[in-house]
C-alpha cells in the first residue's frame, strides 16, 4: 500500500521551495568548487548560477532574497568567508543583482525556460555572455579594490571568473530548465532506450579521451561530440541538454579523479562550452524542423479539406438537386391523392439519391483520411465525358475550343469519383492556362488511348505555353502554385490519387501544356471492390 502523501499548506509552499533552492544551490557550489583562484569564488565551472537563473525565471523577483542567502551561505560554508563580512555582503549583492538582471533580460526576450529556434538560441547566448562579463567585471573589481587578489591578477581573475560562470550557465541551464519546467517530458526522455545509449557512449568516449589520451594532452577529446550529436539529432534540445550535462559532469569527475592541472581544466571547460553550444544548435534545428513538419501536415490536412469541400460541392449538386425534385414530386402526388405505384417509385428514387449523396461523402472522406479507394469498372469514354460535362458553361464563356476525342480505350478499374476529381482539376488548369490567350487560340484537348502493355494513357493538352524545365520539377510539390490565389495542392492530391490506383501522373516538356495519366486496364478477372 503506497504511503500517503503529506499535504503542504499552500502558504508554506514558496518557503519550502526557497529552502530547497538554497540547499541545492550550496550543494552545487560545493561540488563545483575545484581549482579556485586565490581561494575565491573563481572556478572553471559554476553550475549553481544556472540553477539560480531557472529559479528566478520560475518565481520572478521573489527569488532575489533566497539567491542572496544561498550565495552568502556558500561563501561561509564552502569558502570560509575569505573576505570581510561587509565585503562578502557586497559581493553577494553584486552577484544577485547581476544575475537577476540576466534573468529579467531573458524573460523580456521570452527566453525563459525553453529554446525554440536558432535566433532565440543566439539571443540567449548573447545575453548570457554579455551579462556574465559585466557582472564579472564588477565582482572582480571589488575583489581587486579590497586587495583580495593581486593587482597583476585582475585580468586573469576576470577571464577565469567570466568563463567559469558562462560555461556553467550554457552547459547546465538547459538541463535545469528541462528538469523544472518540463519534468514529464524529461521522464519520458529518460525512459527511451536511446537516452541510456548515448549516456553509455558518453562514458566510453570520456574514458577514451581521458584514459587513453590523458598522457597526450587529450588528443581524443573530439570523440565527445559523438554522443552529443546523437542525442541532439534524435531528441532535439532536450536530448542535447541531457547529453551536455552528462558530459560536463563526467569531465568534472574525471578532472577531480585524475588531479588534472588547473590550466588544462580551463581549456577543457572552454571545449565543453563549445560542445554544449553545438549540441544545442543541432537540437534547435531538429526541433524547428519537426515543428515545421507538423505545421505543414496540419496545413496540408486543412487544404485537403478545402479540396474535399470543393469536390463534395460538385458531386453533391446532382443528387441534392434530384432529391429536391423527387421530394416536390412526392408532395404533388400526395396533394392529388396518389398513393399507388407512382408514389412508391418516386420515394424509391428519393431514397436512392439520398444513398448516393451519402456514398459521395463517405468515399471522398475515406480517401482524404486514409487513401482508401472503392473500385468499379468504368468505360474510359464515359469517364472522360463525365469529367468534361462540368466545363460546358466555361467553354462558352471563354470561347475555348474544347475537344474530347472519341475513346476506343478499354474499361478501367478505378474509383470513378476520385478519377473524375483528378480529370476536372487538370482540365481546370488547362482552361486557366489558355484564358489569357487571344480569341481563336484557346484550345483544350482531352483524349485517351491504350498501348500494347494494356495500359490507358489519358492526356489533357492545351495551347498555353506549358511549364518550363525548372518549374516542371516542382509542379507536384505541395504548396507550389503559379496562381496568385492557388494553394498549390491540386496537382499534389491528383498525383496521390492516381498513384493509389497503380498509375502515374506527369507533365510533358513540350511547347504547350500537356499532362498525362497512365492507368492499368481492367482485366477480365478483376473484382470490383
Amino acid at each position: 500500500m503506497p504511503a500517503p502523501r503529506i499535504a503542504i499548506p499552500e502558504r508554506l509552499q514558496p518557503l519550502l521551495y526557497a529552502l530547497s533552492f538554497v540547499v541545492a544551490y550550496v550543494a552545487l557550489d560545493r561540488a563545483s568548487y575545484l581549482y579556485p583562484l586565490h581561494g575565491l569564488n573563481i572556478t572553471p565551472w559554476n553550475p549553481s548560477l544556472a540553477l539560480g537563473l531557472v529559479y528566478w525565471l520560475r518565481v520572478g523577483r521573489k527569488a532575489a532574497l533566497p539567491w542572496f542567502a544561498a550565495i552568502l551561505i556558500g561563501e561561509g560554508l564552502v569558502r570560509g568567508l575569505p573576505a570581510t563580512l561587509p565585503m562578502t555582503l557586497a559581493l553577494s549583492a553584486v552577484l544577485t543583482i547581476g544575475y537577476g538582471s540576466i534573468a529579467e533580460a531573458l524573460r523580456r526576450h521570452a527566453l525563459g525556460l525553453a529554446l525554440h529556434d536558432r535566433q532565440g538560441l543566439l539571443v540567449w547566448l548573447g545575453i548570457v555572455l554579455v551579462g556574465t562579463l559585466l557582472t564579472s567585471a564588477v565582482y572582480v573589481s571589488l575583489l581587486w579594490l579590497s586587495a583580495q587578489i593581486p593587482a597583476d591578477d585582475w585580468w586573469v581573475a576576470l577571464v577565469r571568473f567570466w568563463i567559469g560562470d558562462w560555461v556553467g550557465i550554457v552547459v547546465t541551464m538547459p538541463f535545469f530548465s528541462l528538469l523544472f519546467a518540463e519534468g514529464d517530458r524529461l521522464r519520458a526522455l529518460l525512459r527511451r532506450w536511446e537516452t541510456p545509449g548515448y549516456v553509455a557512449l558518453a562514458v566510453v568516449v570520456l574514458w577514451v579521451a581521458f584514459g587513453l589520451g590523458g598522457g597526450g594532452e587529450f588528443q581524443y577529446f573530439y570523440l565527445l561530440f559523438l554522443p552529443l550529436v546523437w542525442a541532439a539529432a534524435r531528441q532535439g534540445v532536450p536530448g542535447a541538454a541531457v547529453a551536455a550535462f552528462a558530459l560536463q559532469a563526467g569531465i568534472m569527475v574525471t578532472v577531480h579523479w585524475q588531479n588534472v592541472v588547473a590550466v588544462t581544466v580551463f581549456e577543457l571547460q572552454l571545449l565543453a562550452a563549445v560542445l554544449a553550444f553545438v549540441g544545442l544548435f543541432i537540437g534547435v534545428v531538429v526541433d524547428e524542423t519537426q515543428r515545421v513538419s507538423e505545421e505543414l501536415r496540419g496545413s496540408l490536412r486543412l487544404a485537403a479539406a478545402g479540396e474535399m469541400a470543393g469536390a463534395l460541392a460538385h458531386e453533391l449538386n446532382q443528387p441534392l438537386t434530384a432529391l429536391s425534385i423527387y421530394a416536390n414530386a412526392c408532395g404533388q402526388l400526395l396533394d392529388r391523392g396518389e398513393t399507388g405505384e407512382r408514389l412508391r417509385e418516386t420515394i424509391r428514387r428519393l431514397v436512392q439519391e439520398s444513398r448516393r449523396a451519402g456514398d459521395v461523402v463517405q468515399r471522398l472522406r475515406d480517401f482524404f483520411r486514409t487513401g482508401a479507394t472503392r473500385l468499379e469498372r468504368v468505360g474510359t469514354a464515359e469517364l472522360l465525358n463525365s469529367a468534361a460535362e462540368r466545363f460546358a458553361a466555361r467553354t462558352r464563356e471563354l470561347g475555348v475550343d474544347f475537344q474530347v476525342d472519341p475513346s476506343p480505350a478499354p474499361e478501367l478499374l478505378v474509383d470513378r469519383l476520385q478519377l473524375e476529381l483528378v480529370l476536372r482539376n487538370l482540365i481546370a488548369n488547362a482552361f486557366d492556362a489558355v484564358a489569357e490567350l487571344p480569341a481563336g487560340q484557346r484550345r483544350v484537348r482531352l483524349a485517351a488511348e491504350a498501348d500494347a502493355t494494356r495500359r490507358v494513357c489519358i492526356s489533357v493538352e492545351d495551347s498555353g505555353p506549358g511549364p518550363s524545365r525548372e518549374s516542371a520539377a516542382q509542379l507536384f510539390e505541395a504548396f507550389r502554385s503559379t496562381k496568385a490565389s492557388g494553394l498549390g495542392l491540386g496537382l499534389a492530391i491528383s498525383r496521390a490519387i492516381v498513384e493509389a490506383h497503380g498509375g502515374s501522373l506527369r507533365a510533358e516538356l513540350t511547347d504547350h501544356g500537356s499532362f498525362k495519366i497512365v492507368l492499368p486496364c481492367a482485366g477480365d478477372s478483376d473484382d470490383v471492390i
